[in-house]
């Protein structure tokens, strides 16, 4: 196999890789394939490039690199003379992804707590004796349950000590 070759076989593996990664966190494919993309290129690349690079369209790679700003794996670069937007992976990744995962692990967790609260908002509260038994009780129980522990999870994902492990870990 030739040296070109090899390198591109390498970085489209590891892109999946990416990819798949990505999935698995809930995040989308894409996602994950344009982040390692990024990481893998030695200057910034338009929207154009990555959809070229990627055989995705420009839209989808629109939507996933809004979402990797969001969580601060990508930055915005501006070229002077060009109206197209580039970017690249941020600088340190490792922090970065840390970061990221954090942020997007306090969004999914608050908004499970959202749902659970709209849910014991629609069931009536058990009123008698023999409705203690029911499964509005059951279900009344169990979202208090999980409640607990959302809020459990809010306390140790916003927590300072956290929040520092991170940093001195990156």
């Amino acid at each position: 196999m030739e040296e070109k070759e090899a390198l591109l076989t390498a970085k489209l593996r590891l892109i999946e890789a990416g990819g798949r990664a990505s999935q698995d966190l809930g995040t989308g494919r894409i996602t994950g394939q344009i982040l390692v993309h990024l990481y893998l290129q030695e200057d910034e690349c338009s929207l154009d490039d990555i959809a070229g690079d990627l055989g995705l369209s420009k839209a989808s790679i629109s939507i996933a690199v809004r979402r990797l700003e969001q969580l601060g794996l990508v930055r915005n670069v501006w070229k002077s003379g060009d109206k197209r937007k580039y970017y690249r992976s941020a600088e340190n990744i490792a922090k970065a992804l840390q970061q990221g995962i954090l942020l997007m692990l306090r969004q999914k967790i608050q908004i499970f707590g959202n749902e659970l609260d709209d849910s014991l908002k629609m069931i009536p509260t058990v009123s008698s004796e023999s409705d203690r038994n029911s499964e509005l009780a059951f279900l009344q129980q169990r979202i208090a349950r999980a409640k607990k522990l959302q809020n459990g999870l809010e306390k140790i994902l916003g927590n300072p000590l956290l929040t520092l492990l991170a940093k001195i870990n990156s």
